[in-house]
């Protein structure tokens, strides 16, 4: 990449910021506000997918009913104050810093909802960052896929080349190959993905000298 219209494509959860406790207080507090068990154990290995689809897997039912009023409590209390538990990884916003004042142009694409995602980002001051934040239910009238947000910021900001996508999961990857740009793996988040499966940064610090080296 050259200096000139460098752009980042950056995940939100397990990338930027680590929600583990406050997404599984929030799930553990809404099942027991709907009194229903729980059929898988509450680890940061169900953070990541759609909400609607991790209800699914923890309460082991595709009933519609019951997972909108999980949806529902779930909701409720994240948005309301959950969401203020969540915390940055070391060096993220360092390293944000540093990427804005050499001009990189960043966006974040998300599966987290566009409501409690805005909250996080306004909470951290870090809207002064990003052009542009598209959630899978934040462009238009039914949820998209990781990679359809990804290419929508693609094709709204007309971006033809050097672009990135940072995320820490393998949806992230396949999601990135499928919208046919590079994914790179921030190794300290939620996920974990074999050397030979992509490139690879150990600390958010690396990615500054991991974009300029690619002059």
């Amino acid at each position: 990449m050259s200096q000139k219209d460098k752009h980042i494509i950056f995940d939100l959860d397990g990338t930027l910021i680590d929600s583990s406790d406050s997404i599984l207080d929030s799930f553990s507090s809404a099942f027991k506000d709907c009194d229903i068990d729980l059929k898988r154990p509450l680890t940061e290995s169900v953070i990541g997918p759609p909400l609607k689809v991790t209800l699914s897997l923890l309460s082991g039912t595709n009933d519609h009913a019951k997972l909108e009023l999980l949806a529902k409590k779930f909701k409720a209390n994240y948005d309301s104050f959950g969401y203020l538990n969540t915390k940055v990884y070391p060096g993220v916003s360092k390293m944000l810093d540093s990427l804005m004042r050499y001009n990189i142009v960043m966006y974040i694409a998300t599966n987290k909802r566009i409501l409690p995602t805005l909250k996080i980002i306004n909470y951290f001051g870090w809207d002064k960052y990003f052009v542009s934040i598209f959630s899978t239910d934040s462009i238009g009238k039914s949820n998209k896929s990781k990679e359809q947000v990804i290419q929508h910021i693609i094709k709204e900001h007309h971006i033809l080349n050097e672009v990135i996508y940072i995320g820490d999961t393998e949806e992230d990857m396949l999601a990135s190959n499928n919208a046919k740009i590079p994914f790179v793996f921030a190794k300290w988040g939620y996920g974990s993905l074999n050397a030979d499966q992509c490139l690879q940064v150990s600390k958010p610090e690396e990615i500054l000298d991991f974009i300029m080296g690619e002059n």
